[in-house]
């Protein structure tokens, strides 16, 4: 993978977005990558005459990371996550602010940090938040979204897709709230306009169509 600090974080910055869309199965278009990243538009566009410049991307056939857009993309989505449970594990800070900082981290982990915060953190194979860390044997468990649950039965959270991770203050709801990977609850209502009601922790909460919608769990 390619060393902390090879690339501009901006390739950097945009290599990993293109990545973690594709994870989650989104269409990568200038639009949702400028929402991402909070840029203007024509900022995505000239960006993305540079990162096919660098060889980074290919945008004939749709944005696509090349081999080399996808390695420096792997790389800074492992470092970023491993920084996050590296923060929340033995920091104790909290999901939001892991994931603030996280961003700053992972443009400046060398290899020899990486690879000692693995073997601190016993190589670990998700965040704090269920996405598989990239170059970990994560094996992702069969898993549906929240809402797919009908109302009366069990579920175990899985994965808070990336997606969620950029909406604000939905991490620290999630995390309030105890929906994190490995809890269990049952839905016990929802509403017409696909608000769930949930009982986790001991308590009812409801969860918006949005986020039921990107909570994957096994059911």
């Amino acid at each position: 993978m390619p060393a902390a600090g090879e690339h501009h974080p901006a390739f950097e910055e945009y290599c990993e977005c293109i990545f973690e869309l594709r994870e989650d199965d989104l269409e990568v278009i200038q639009a949702r990558i400028a929402e991402r990243l909070q840029v203007s538009r024509p900022a995505v566009s000239e960006m993305m005459k540079r990162l096919e410049a660098e060889g980074l991307i290919t945008s004939a056939d749709g944005i696509k990371l090349t081999d080399a857009g996808k390695a420096l993309g792997e790389s800074v989505v492992r470092r970023h996550r491993l920084a996050e449970v590296f923060l929340t594990d033995v920091l104790k800070l909290s999901w939001a602010e892991a994931h603030h900082e996280a961003g700053k981290w992972e443009h400046v982990i060398s290899d020899s940090v990486e690879a000692a915060m693995v073997k601190l953190l016993g190589d670990p194979t998700t965040c704090p938040h269920g996405n598989p860390i990239p170059g970990s044997d994560y094996v992702a468990p069969k898993s549906e979204p929240l809402a797919s649950v009908s109302v009366g039965d069990e579920f175990t959270v899985s994965r808070i897709t990336e997606e969620l991770e950029f909406a604000p203050g939905l991490l620290e709801f999630l995390e309030e709230s105890a929906i994190q990977p490995g809890r269990t609850g049952t839905v016990t209502a929802q509403s017409p306009d696909g608000t769930l009601t949930i009982e986790i922790d001991g308590r009812h909460v409801g969860v918006g169509a949005f986020a039921s919608e990107r909570i994957l769990v096994a059911a």
